[in-house]
């Protein structure tokens, strides 16, 4: 397995035909020439809907990623912070309690809020922020489910990225930020903090989200196959 690229920081600089991006230890992407933060399911309300169906979980899942949230627009100022889809987890855990959260949240945010409508939000309304469908941003194409556009970097989420690195008991899940250069997709890890993932595609270019840094790692890191031994011959 290959080591990390380059040394730990709390930010990665992308850069796609020119334009910048910044992918951010949060799980965040900053756009700083159109100063918008971007991130992808929160999946709020998680817990209540597990609690619905009889499954104990704590419900301080929601107000840890909130804060995040909340930290992260106070520390870069956007203009504007666009969630890629799953605000929600679903109807279910859209309690009234979570949608007073939700009409405050632009304000304690400090600038406008847009959601990108993802499969989890189907069927769900909130008050002062009305779901839009996939749209261009400057040279991207934001969505939700991957969706990708000739001659636009696809920003999206819905896969929930994650890396495994390591093997055996040492073995880890990492969430990360991945680019398919062949569909020029970037998908950004889940925001949520009880939002789990899935391993990323051999082949694609990723950057591991770990202890406040972001390290570009030159493949997937999935341990390669171990190789079968031949049975022994008679003597």
């Amino acid at each position: 397995m290959n080591g990390p690229t380059e040394t730990p920081v709390a930010e990665a600089r992308f850069v796609w035909q020119g334009e910048e991006l910044q992918l951010l230890a949060e799980r965040a992407i900053w756009d700083p020439s159109r100063r918008t933060l971007l991130v992808a399911d929160l999946h709020l309300g998680k817990a209540e809907t597990f609690q619905a169906h009889g499954i104990p979980v704590p419900s301080d899942g929601d107000l840890e990623t909130l804060n995040a949230l909340i930290a992260l627009a106070a520390r870069w100022q956007p203009q504007q912070l666009v969630i890629l889809g799953d605000l929600i987890h679903s109807r279910l855990g859209l309690t009234a309690e979570l949608r007073q959260k939700l009409e405050a949240l632009p304000e304690l945010l400090g600038c406008q809020l847009r959601l990108i409508g993802g499969n989890h939000d189907r069927g769900s309304w909130i008050a002062a922020l009305q779901q839009e469908s996939a749209q261009a941003l400057g040279p991207w194409w934001l969505s939700h489910e991957p969706d990708p556009r000739a001659g636009r970097l696809n920003l999206c989420g819905h896969l929930h990225p994650v890396a495994l690195v390591g093997r055996g008991n040492n073995r880890l899940r990492l969430p990360c930020f991945s680019h398919d250069q062949a569909l020029q997709r970037l998908a950004l890890p889940a925001f949520g903090r009880l939002t789990g993932g899935h391993p990323t595609a051999q082949g694609e270019r990723i950057w591991l989200v770990a202890d406040g840094a972001v390290v570009a790692w030159n493949h997937p890191c999935q341990p390669p196959p171990q190789r079968q031994r031949q049975p022994r011959r008679a003597a």
